[in-house]
C-alpha cells in the first residue's frame, strides 16, 4: 500500500529547491558528493518548473525514468561510456525504489529528490555529447580545423517537450549528426559488439620485416589464416596450419584487401598486417573514435555540392545532394608533413602552373641539390626569382651563401610537381589539389607520400566536372589548357566547398563498415579524450 500523503510532490519539489539554494555556492553543483555536469544549465530548468520533479509522480517513478536508464545503456552504440551518466547511480536508485515497492515501503523524498537531479543531469549531458561531441576537438594536439557544429539545442526545452511527447528516444535522436553514415555505424558497432562476444582469439601483434608474397613461407602465416577465418574470408573448414602463402590464401587476403580499401594484390604489406593485427575490441574502438568526429562535423554541407577528400582513405569525392558525381585515388601529406583537418571554398583552377617551391623544401633539399649539381635548375626545369616574380640569371646567384633572398620556381611542363593542373581553395595552410608526374604512385597501398598537399589521380577528368558550367571548357579545350608554356587561371562559376577530413571508419549508405589504418596515429588521443 502507497504510504504517501498528498502533499508528497510538493515535499519532493522543496528538496529539490534546497539542493541548488546551498549556502556554500561551488564551481560546480554537487550532490552525494558527486559533481553535476550540467549545474548552469539545471538551475535555470527546475526554476521554470518550479522545481516539480521529472521523473517522478509522487514519489513514484515514471516510465520515461527507466526509459532514459535504457537510453544510457544504448549510448555504447553511439561509442560513449554509459558509466558517464550516473548509470551504475541508476541501478542502484533503481533497485532500491524496486525493493520498496516489494515490500509496500515508501521510497525516501531525499532519494526521490536526489535521484531527480541526477536524472536530469544525465540527460542534459547525453544530449550535449550526441549533439556537438563529448570531445573539445579544440584541445588535441592533432589539429582539427573544421569550424565545430554550434550548440543549438535548449536541453532543457527538449526535457520539458519529451515528458508531454512520449517516447524520449525519438528526442535523442534528433540531436544525431544528419550524416546516415552516423546512425549505420551506430549498427556497425552493434553488430561489432556481437562479433566481439564471439572473439576467442590471441590478437598478439604480427610484426613482419618485410612483405610476405604468394609463394612465400612464414611462421605468422597460421596466425593470419586463423584470423581471416574469424572475419569470414577462409571457410570455418579451411586448415590453417600450414606456414606456405598457398593460391588459397592469396585469394582470401586479396577480397580482405579489396573489403579495407587497399591494393588487391595479394601481397601482404605493412597496411594489410596492420589491419589484421585489429581484433573486435580494436574495431570498436576505432568505430567509437569516428562517431565521435562525426559528431564534431557541422551539416553546413548537407544536400549541397562539396569536395570531400578523407586522407585516411586515399580518396577524394565529389558530392552533389548526397550523391557521388565523381571519385578519384589521391596522394596525401606524408608523416610528419601530414595534410591538415580543415573547410575551405574551392573559387579557381590553374592550368599549367607554375610551382612556386616553399621556402623549407628550398633550404633543405633544392639548395643542397644545386651546390652538388650546378646544370640541377636546368635539368629540373626551374627558374630563380625575386619576391616579386621577377626571373634573376642563375650565374649571379651564390648558391653557397647562407642568405638566399630569391625564390625557386618549377616552369609549367610535364616534369613539373604539381603536374599539369592545380585546383585552388585558399586557406593559410597552403594547401590545395595538383597534378602529379609521378602517376605510378596510384598503385601503392601506402599513398602518405607528399609534403601536405594532396595530388590527384585523373586531374584532367576532374576539371571537365567542375568546368561543366562555364561555357567552352570542352575536354580538348582543357587538354590545351593543361600544354601551355605559362600559366591559365579560370575562376569556377560557383564556389564549392571543400572538406579536408581524417576517418578511419565509416558506414556506406548500405550499412556497410569501411575501416582504414590509422596513418598519422590520431586515433588514440580522441579515444582517450573519449574515455576519460
Amino acid at each position: 500500500m502507497n504510504q504517501y500523503s498528498f502533499g508528497i510532490q510538493d515535499d519532493i519539489a522543496n528538496q529539490i529547491r534546497h539542493r541548488f539554494e546551498t549556502d556554500q555556492p561551488k564551481e560546480k553543483l554537487e550532490i552525494r558528493e558527486i559533481q553535476l555536469v550540467s549545474g548552469d544549465e539545471l538551475f535555470p530548468f527546475y526554476t521554470t518548473r518550479e522545481f516539480v520533479p521529472v521523473w517522478s509522480e509522487n514519489g513514484i517513478l515514471k516510465e520515461m525514468a527507466y526509459e532514459l536508464r535504457f537510453e544510457i545503456k544504448q549510448a555504447k552504440y553511439d561509442g560513449l561510456n554509459p558509466k558517464d551518466y550516473h548509470l551504475e547511480l541508476f541501478d542502484a536508485f533503481f533497485e532500491t525504489f524496486e525493493q520498496n515497492k516489494d515490500s509496500g515501503s515508501s521510497n525516501e523524498i531525499t532519494d526521490v529528490a536526489d535521484l531527480d537531479i541526477f536524472l536530469t543531469d544525465a540527460f542534459f549531458r547525453l544530449a550535449k555529447d550526441l549533439e556537438i561531441g563529448r570531445v573539445d576537438p579544440s584541445v588535441l594536439k592533432s589539429e582539427w580545423e573544421i569550424p565545430p557544429i554550434v550548440k543549438n539545442t535548449d536541453y532543457g526545452q527538449l526535457l520539458t517537450e519529451a515528458t508531454k511527447g512520449g517516447q524520449l528516444r525519438s528526442y535523442l535522436v534528433s540531436l544525431y549528426p544528419k550524416f546516415m553514415m552516423y546512425r549505420n555505424g551506430r549498427e556497425v558497432l552493434r553488430a561489432m559488439e556481437n562479433i566481439e562476444e564471439k572473439d576467442s582469439l590471441d590478437w598478439k601483434e604480427i610484426k613482419i620485416n618485410k612483405s610476405i608474397k604468394p609463394g612465400d613461407s612464414n611462421s605468422d602465416i597460421p596466425v593470419i589464416r586463423e584470423r581471416l577465418r574469424f572475419w569470414g574470408y577462409l571457410s570455418d573448414s579451411a586448415d590453417i596450419s600450414s606456414k606456405n602463402y598457398d593460391s588459397a590464401l592469396v585469394e582470401a587476403v586479396k577480397s580482405f584487401q579489396q573489403e579495407n580499401g587497399m591494393e588487391d594484390d595479394g601481397i601482404l604489406g605493412n597496411l594489410s598486417i596492420l589491419s589484421l593485427n585489429q581484433s573486435p575490441s580494436d574495431l570498436i574502438d576505432k568505430i567509437s573514435v569516428n562517431l565521435e568526429r562525426m559528431r564534431w562535423l557541422p551539416d553546413t554541407v548537407d544536400n549541397s555540392e562539396f569536395i570531400l577528400v578523407n586522407i585516411a582513405n586515399f580518396q577524394l569525392d565529389l558530392i552533389d545532394k548526397l550523391d557521388t558525381i565523381h571519385t578519384a585515388k589521391v596522394i596525401v601529406g606524408k608523416r610528419y608533413h601530414e595534410s591538415p583537418i580543415f573547410m575551405a571554398e574551392m573559387s579557381y583552377i590553374v592550368f599549367s602552373p607554375y610551382w612556386n617551391i616553399p621556402y623549407s623544401i628550398t633550404r633543405n633539399e633544392i639548395l643542397p641539390s644545386i651546390r652538388k649539381n650546378p646544370n640541377y635548375l636546368r635539368d629540373k626545369n626551374m627558374e630563380v626569382v625575386t619576391s616579386a616574380g621577377k626571373v634573376v640569371d642563375p650565374s649571379t646567384v651564390d648558391f653557397s651563401s647562407k642568405s638566399f633572398p630569391y625564390w625557386i620556381r618549377q616552369k609549367p611542363g610535364g616534369s613539373n610537381s604539381l603536374g599539369l593542373v592545380k585546383f585552388m581553395f585558399p586557406n593559410k595552410h597552403s594547401v590545395y589539389i595538383h597534378d602529379t608526374p609521378a602517376r605510378s604512385l596510384f598503385s601503392r597501398e601506402d599513398r602518405a607520400l607528399s609534403h601536405g598537399c594532396i595530388r590527384l589521380q585523373d586531374p584532367a577528368k576532374f576539371a571537365q566536372i567542375l568546368l561543366e558550367g562555364n561555357r567552352g571548357w570542352t575536354p580538348q579545350k582543357i587538354d590545351e589548357a593543361m600544354h601551355l608554356d605559362h600559366e591559365e587561371i579560370v575562376n569556377l562559376d560557383r564556389k564549392i566547398p571543400v572538406v579536408i577530413l581524417y576517418l578511419t571508419f565509416w558506414a556506406d549508405s548500405n550499412g556497410k563498415g569501411h575501416f582504414r589504418p590509422d596513418i598519422y596515429g590520431r586515433d588514440q588521443e580522441v579515444l582517450t579524450a573519449l574515455r576519460k
